[in-house]
């Protein structure tokens, strides 16, 4: 398993995404993921089932130290005195003790930046978070997020897969020993799996079209990947990557699928994107 050190943070860099999944369905997914050998697990406010995620990780009987559990704040709620509310009842709902990861989930134009990273700090000192961070910052909101940070930005959580260029955020990430984690990684399994060139690489591989996708993201530097699925059978599939050796031709013909206009993910209030 690839591990992304970022600031004292030791990240597993493939995880579980848990997006829509909610109940027993949850609970049963999470389990089964630790039990096939995920160790990052990634949740948040929003996806109200944070309850669910943390009965999963008891369910698996696996040593909590053993797992990396990430867990976000909605973007309404990261005013000081909202986030550091939000982050407790986030603690409280999973059961499971401090989170390792703690992400602003989307900025917040409307609330000085300087306001929610200090309440994110907080959320740190208060012993809520082992490590903090934030998610769908384009590069100069992260930069600007990391210069009035108090303690380090461990990682950017964006939209990223073949088909969407991210360079300018990735770059910002590695300049501050940041991960970049990928969601969506595999475009949402739709049209991205079919493209040219990555259907002629996987058969050359003898693998899936996922896995060849998967493999790209593990096998750049600072970069994980949380791909979320619904079938337990996917499970096994996505964590089986780390023995595929791409070539430097296969990586740069996949990468050459980027467009600043591949973006998957784009609700009425997301900031303004990178082009590159």
């Amino acid at each position: 398993m690839k591990i992304i050190e970022a600031h004292g943070a030791s990240i597993p860099a493939l995880g579980l995404g848990t997006y829509t999944l909610k109940g027993d369905q949850c609970v049963d997914l999470v389990a089964k993921a630790i039990e096939t050998g995920y160790r990052h697990i990634d949740t948040a406010r929003m996806y109200e089932n944070e309850a669910s995620v943390g009965e999963g990780i008891r369910q698996s009987g696996a040593d909590r130290a053993d797992l990396f559990v990430t867990t976000k704040v909605w973007w309404t709620d990261i005013s000081g005195a909202q986030l550091i509310e939000a982050a407790k009842s986030s603690v409280d709902r999973l059961g499971i003790g401090p989170v390792d990861l703690l992400l602003i989930h989307w900025p917040n134009p409307d609330i000085a930046l300087e306001e929610s990273i200090d309440a994110l700090n907080g959320a740190l000192a208060q012993g809520f978070t082992k490590h903090i961070g934030v998610a769908n910052f384009p590069n100069a909101l992260f930069r600007e997020a990391v210069t009035v940070s108090d303690k380090p930005l461990v990682c950017n959580q964006v939209e990223y897969h073949p088909m969407l260029s991210q360079n300018s955020v990735l770059e910002a990430c590695r300049q501050n020993g940041s991960a970049m984690i990928s969601y969506s990684p595999i475009g949402k399994g739709g049209d991205l799996l079919g493209q040219e060139p990555i259907t002629r690489i996987a058969e050359a591989h003898g693998r899936s079209p996922a896995q060849i996708v998967l493999a790209w993201h593990m096998s750049q530097d600072n970069v994980g990947a949380i791909p979320r699925t619904s079938n337990p059978d996917r499970l096994s599939e996505n964590i089986s990557v780390f023995d595929i050796e791409l070539g430097e031709d296969e990586i740069a013909e996949i990468s050459a699928l980027a467009s600043p206009d591949g973006r998957l993910i784009d609700p009425s209030f997301a900031p303004v994107w990178d082009r590159d």
